[in-house]
């Protein structure tokens, strides 16, 4: 994998006419990982958005390169497929290589269940598919929010094999939580360090 990286300079989101937080850097090379933690609200979610492109940044700029793939409480595959056709749909889109979607399957320990349709999944599965087609995609960004959330602690460790398979592989991983994580990040980046500040005198 080459060319994966992102950039942001000094950043600032602004949603519902609130500033959730502003001056946020942070450069990822390939290998690189952050971690980014603080209270339901405090805009973990929004700045995940931000990175991938799907909010526009109210000031700053963000640059990413070696495609991206996020995952957060959507689960968005077909209901009524198998996973594994529901992951190959993704993995076409993607123009992922050959293999992807097996290998994902065996990353999340899935393989049995690629014939299940994924309305039958459990709540762990279905966690574990949404991961999965992260994994499926070969994109260089990964951008994970709260991806702990309904994985039991086998499922735990797989995902950190999975992110630490992908930094080593030359990948950057950005993840949001609000609990540990087994996932090795050198950069925390805690957004209650980043709430914007107003003079004392505004109204």
């Amino acid at each position: 994998m080459t060319g994966a990286a992102l950039r942001l300079s000094d950043v600032a989101c602004l949603r519902g006419g609130r500033m959730l937080f502003a001056g946020v850097n942070l450069t990822l090379e390939p290998g690189g990982g952050a971690l980014l933690t603080g209270p339901n609200g405090v805009g973990k979610s929004s700045l995940l958005r931000l990175c991938a492109g799907l909010l526009p940044a109210f000031a700053g700029t963000v640059e990413r390169s070696g495609g991206v793939a996020m995952t957060d409480e959507r689960l968005a595959l077909d209901g009524e497929q198998g996973l594994r056709d529901a992951l190959c749909f993704w993995a076409k889109l993607d123009r992922a290589g050959p293999g992807a979607v097996a290998g994902a399957l065996a990353a999340m320990a899935l393989t049995g269940l690629a014939e299940v349709p994924v309305r039958m999944l459990s709540t762990g599965q279905r966690k574990r598919a949404m991961l999965a087609r992260v994994i499926a995609s070969g994109a260089g960004v990964w951008l994970l929010d709260e991806p702990g959330n309904g994985l039991d602690t086998a499922s735990l460790d797989l995902l950190g094999e999975a992110v630490a398979g992908h930094l080593a592989a030359g990948g950057v991983v950005v993840a949001a939580s609000h609990q540990p994580l087994p996932i090795v990040a050198p950069v925390t980046l805690a957004l209650s360090d980043y709430l914007p500040t107003y003079p004392a005198d505004a109204a």
